[in-house]
């Protein structure tokens, strides 16, 4: 089980294991909360899921949702394996046995979608499992589908950046940033950004971080990491993907992994906003810390919202243009709505608007 000491008035109300003996597929979902509606959260699949990182997932998504003020409560889940060592027809077949596994719980009070390893593709095979396609978005056009890889997510942390860089009274187009992950969050948080006149200077994946002080041009960038495989091939300084923490810039966008930025690593930022685009990158400790600092940081579940509001109007039945609306206003909305606070801790703020709404409270 979970630690006992993260049961609370939320919840979680299920963590389920199942397994596959036929594929050999592994999994675990949490259901959080669905106070406000079915629980919403991706599938991701690597092979050092844990229950705990399932459960946090979880319960970010059901501030998120509440946050984002949409009907749904928080989920998560979790297939155990390692894509890059499955073939094409392994990876169906463990998608598809898992879409079996969570049918007695999607989409009556689970939905779906797309997470790290996972896209539309993934999901229809989840729906052939499932035999409900009702039971994912981020699901292929066909299938009714408003795939993430239009960029959503991306889209509303750029919002929630103009926002923020608007309280601090800076110019987007005197603006330098780094962001952290060039994957369909961060490649669209750059792109919009960058379309706002912001300079992009620093750029991390897997392989390294790319530094180039006098500018890095999206364009160019993108084509590079889609021919030769990553962003370190751009003309520029290239060093360990931790040192993107190490960067002079005014602001940071968080776009990968949860658990970046450690307390440790507090004195060593220069940045004077983070935006959270990736899920749990600090702990709340380490944000206070820096707002004591006097670095400004959104949380994620106001600053990555895009995604599940694309999934709302997916679910009913919405079209591309009603999505990019809607990600907008609300995103923006919550954003000024958290900052409005002077002097307060941004994540506190959330947090307490969100439980306001989990808990049926007016907020």
């Amino acid at each position: 089980m979970a630690d006992e000491s993260k049961y609370n008035q939320i919840g979680p109300e299920k963590i389920v294991s199942f397994y596959d003996p036929h594929t050999g597929m592994k999994g675990i979902l949490c259901i959080d909360s669905t106070r406000r509606g079915p629980a919403k959260g991706g599938v991701r699949m690597r092979p050092d899921v844990t229950e705990d990182e399932v459960f946090r997932l979880a319960r970010a998504m059901t501030f998120k949702c509440a946050m984002a003020d949409l009907p749904f409560g928080g989920g998560k889940s979790g297939i155990i394996a390692d894509p890059k060592k499955l073939t094409k027809a392994e990876k169906k077949a463990m998608l598809v046995a898992y879409g079996r596994a969570i049918q007695h719980l999607a989409p009556s009070e689970y939905v779906s979608a797309p997470d790290m390893n996972t896209a539309e593709q993934e999901m229809a095979w989840i729906v052939e499992g499932n035999g409900n396609k009702n039971c994912v978005t981020g699901k292929p056009k066909k299938l009714g589908g408003i795939p993430h890889e239009l960029g959503s997510t991306g889209f509303g942390v750029s919002q929630s950046a103009l926002v923020a860089l608007k309280h601090l009274k800076m110019n987007v187009k005197n603006v330098s940033f780094a962001v952290e992950g060039f994957g369909n969050v961060g490649e669209f948080a750059a792109k919009f950004l960058c379309e706002k006149g912001a300079r992009l200077v620093a750029v991390s994946d897997s392989q390294g971080v790319v530094v180039n002080y006098d500018g890095i041009d999206f364009k160019k960038l993108k084509t590079i990491k889609e021919k030769k495989g990553s962003v370190v091939h751009y003309p520029g300084k290239v060093f360990s993907a931790r040192k993107i923490l190490d960067v002079k810039c005014d602001m940071f966008i968080t776009a990968a992994i949860k658990d970046l930025i450690q307390a440790k690593d507090v004195r060593r930022l220069q940045f004077k906003l983070i935006v959270e685009g990736s899920n749990i990158p600090m702990s709340h400790d380490t944000e206070e810390k820096l707002f004591r600092k006097k670095i400004l940081v959104v949380p994620d579940f106001v600053a990555n919202a895009g995604g599940v509001i694309s999934s709302y109007v997916e679910y009913k039945g919405g079209s591309v243009a009603s999505m990019w609306k809607m990600v907008e206003q609300k995103v923006v909305r919550n954003t000024r709505l958290v900052l409005a606070e002077r002097g307060k801790c941004p994540r506190c703020v959330a947090d307490r608007i969100a439980l306001q709404r989990i808990l049926g409270k007016h907020a």
